[in-house]
Formats: structure tokens, C-alpha cells, sequence
């Protein structure tokens, strides 16, 4: 046996997520192994395998219903209800976890009742699929904005939250119930797309005792095993739960850099079984996503940069890697945002203008 289990750790999906699941599962002994999910050679897994995904929904095909057959599927069942935003927020609300205040769009539903109901900016988003700002649409009073065709019963509505700032917080449960947490992370979203991410942040502290039940309270309910992230709105003193991620999260890819054990390890120690330890934060971690920008190989010149590049094809608005930066000293900091600003697009300047705001005030 060349690794501490005879058995292999499936990935539903071959995206970056997979990528960095086995990466970060090699120096432990397991072997992991993502699977596209159109691909022509079909999976194999053994009797005593593991079965994990990257992605919250799936289309049926050869390579998914062998995965998704599979007995040891790591929380298959609730993939179903977190993939329908419906039943996602419905399990909120049975749980008694804030969120936005929220209703379906039924067939009677018409954009009076929303406006009525939820105030004058409502926000549609589909039950299904979705992400990066994609399936989502304002309806606002002040334009007549229409409910789209083929959204009655498609979709949820939401009230517009007026938050103070988007937060989210990483969370590990093993296979004995024993949860373990992150820090907080504070998040940067242009477009609709997460840009930028921050951890820790002390003004934060005061909200992770909360935040912490939140999601234990939730993991424990589906019994759940491995890393779940939880997107919330911060206003005030209050947390709303925005978006639940059943799997790894593009907000705590700073973990790689940030922390003895980063939250693809903490995953895969926990569906394989292995022992798992409340992680340790080191050093202020800041990461940069990089959103349809060519490979730059100047990057790498920059003090203490990591980069993950995703081997994807470039194209607008696509994440195509990460860089992460763990940091001490305000100096240090500063020259890494100051020598990667004019290695990033131009529209990074507000990026950068951020991260120097919240890491050195």
C-alpha cells in the first residue's frame, strides 16, 4: 500500500477546485483523482472509494451517474438541496439562520406583490445554476423592470440588502461531528465577481462567535463532513447568510498561503477520515483573483507572491488563477500591492486600492 488508504478520493469535476484538492492531497498519501464530467474514459471507483464534488449541480451523464451512484458519496444528499436556492433557503429558515428576507416566484407572482412584499429593489435569482453574478436579475421600481420569461417557478426573490460589507466564513466538520473554523475573511466583489479576499482582519472578531454557530448549526443538521463555506452580508452588528457552498470556496484560497492547513487539506482529511486539527492562522493573507488577465510570468517577482494558475483558456470575466500573500509589516505589505499594481489590468487599480485600504487603513 504506497499511501495510508487503499482507496481513492473521486472528484465530480475537473475544474480548479479538483486541481488544487489533489494537490494539496499528495503530501498526505492520497491519491485524488478529478474527473471531467463529459469525459470518454469513465471512472472506476472501488467498493471502499470516496466520492467528493467541486461543484454544487450537475448535468446527468456517464461519468456523473457512475460518481453520483457511488455509496461513499460525501454528502450527496445535500448537494440536491443546496444546489436548488429554493430549498437552500428554506433549510435557512427551518433552521432559524438570517437571511434575506425572500420568497418563490410563483406563476400568480407578479412584480407589484415583490415590490409590495420586499421593497422597491428586488433581486431574482434562479433556483438553479448560476454564479459569478450570472442567473440574476433586478427588478426595480423605479424603471418598471419586468420578470423575465420562464422565471415564474424558475426562480427566488430576494429583498435588496443595503450591507455594510460581504464576509465569509470557512467552515470544517469531521467525521466525529467536531467542527473547526477559519477566521472570518472579508470579500471584494466587482461585477458581481469575487475579486479580492482579506483574513484576518481583527475589527472582524467581534462577529466570528456568531458566524461560528451559524454554520455549525447548519453543518449539524445534515450531518454534514468536509469544508462548507458560507457567504454572508454584514450590516451592522448583524450577519445574513447570503449563499451556503457545500465544498472548497474561492474566499478561502488565502488558506493556502495563510495557514498550516489549508482548507483543501482540512477537506480532504475529513472524507478520507484522516485526523484533523484545528487549523493555525499566520501572518495578514490577502489574495487576488485574476479575472480574464493573461499569464504574467512578472507575477513571480513580486515579494512573497504565490500563484495558482488555473491552465484555462483566458476570456472576459473568466478566473483564470489566483495569487495569494501572506504578509507581515505594513512595509511588506504595501510594496507587494504597490509592485502588483502595474503588472494587473487597469481596472485592478480599484482592486488594489481596496486590499491597501483594508490591510493598512
Amino acid at each position: 500500500m504506497s499511501g495510508y488508504f487503499d482507496q481513492t478520493v473521486w472528484v465530480l469535476g475537473a475544474g480548479q477546485l479538483g486541481a488544487m484538492l489533489s494537490h494539496a492531497a499528495y503530501p498526505l498519501g492520497v491519491n485524488v483523482n478529478p474527473v471531467d464530467i463529459d469525459a470518454q474514459t469513465l471512472p472506476q471507483p472501488g467498493k471502499n472509494d470516496i466520492v467528493t464534488a467541486e461543484r454544487e449541480q450537475w448535468p446527468e451523464t456517464p461519468v456523473t451517474n457512475i460518481l453520483a451512484a457511488h455509496q461513499n458519496f460525501a454528502n450527496k444528499n445535500f448537494f440536491a438541496t443546496i444546489a436548488d436556492r429554493f430549498q437552500q433557503k428554506s433549510l435557512l429558515d427551518k433552521l432559524s439562520l438570517a437571511t434575506a428576507p425572500w420568497q418563490l416566484v410563483c406563476d400568480e407572482t407578479n412584480e407589484s406583490q415583490l415590490h409590495q412584499k420586499l421593497g422597491e429593489r428586488v433581486l431574482l435569482k434562479r433556483r438553479m445554476g448560476g454564479y459569478d453574478g450570472r442567473g440574476q436579475h433586478w427588478l426595480k421600481q423605479a424603471e418598471n423592470s419586468q420578470i423575465p420569461n420562464d422565471w415564474h417557478n424558475n426562480a427566488i426573490a430576494e429583498k435588496a440588502i443595503a450591507f455594510d460589507e460581504e464576509i465569509s466564513l470557512i467552515g470544517v466538520r469531521d467525521k466525529n461531528g467536531q467542527c473547526y473554523f477559519y477566521p472570518l475573511t472579508l470579500n471584494l466583489h466587482q461585477n458581481g465577481i469575487l475579486t479580492a479576499s482579506v483574513s484576518p482582519l481583527e475589527r472582524l472578531n467581534k462577529y466570528q462567535p456568531v458566524a461560528e454557530k451559524m454554520l455549525t448549526t447548519l453543518m449539524d443538521a445534515v450531518e454534514y463532513v468536509g469544508v462548507m463555506a458560507m457567504e454572508c452580508f454584514r450590516v451592522g452588528d448583524d450577519i445574513l447568510i447570503n449563499e451556503i457552498a457545500p465544498r472548497v470556496h474561492n474566499s478561502g484560497h488565502w488558506t493556502q498561503a495563510g495557514s498550516n492547513i489549508s482548507q483543501f487539506e482540512s477537506h480532504i482529511r475529513c472524507v478520507t477520515g484522516l485526523p484533523m486539527i484545528q487549523p493555525s492562522v499566520r501572518n495578514k493573507n490577502f489574495m487576488i483573483n485574476l479575472i480574464g488577465c493573461d499569464l504574467d510570468a512578472r507575477w513571480l517577482a513580486v515579494e512573497g507572491s504565490e500563484l495558482f494558475w488555473y491552465q484555462k483558456e483566458v476570456r472576459p470575466g473568466r478566473k483564470v488563477g489566483h495569487i495569494n500573500f501572506s504578509k507581515t509589516g505594513e512595509k511588506n505589505i504595501r510594496t507587494a500591492l504597490e509592485q502588483m499594481e502595474p503588472l494587473l489590468p487597469e481596472r485592478y487599480q480599484e482592486t488594489i486600492a481596496w486590499l491597501t485600504k483594508e490591510l493598512l487603513g
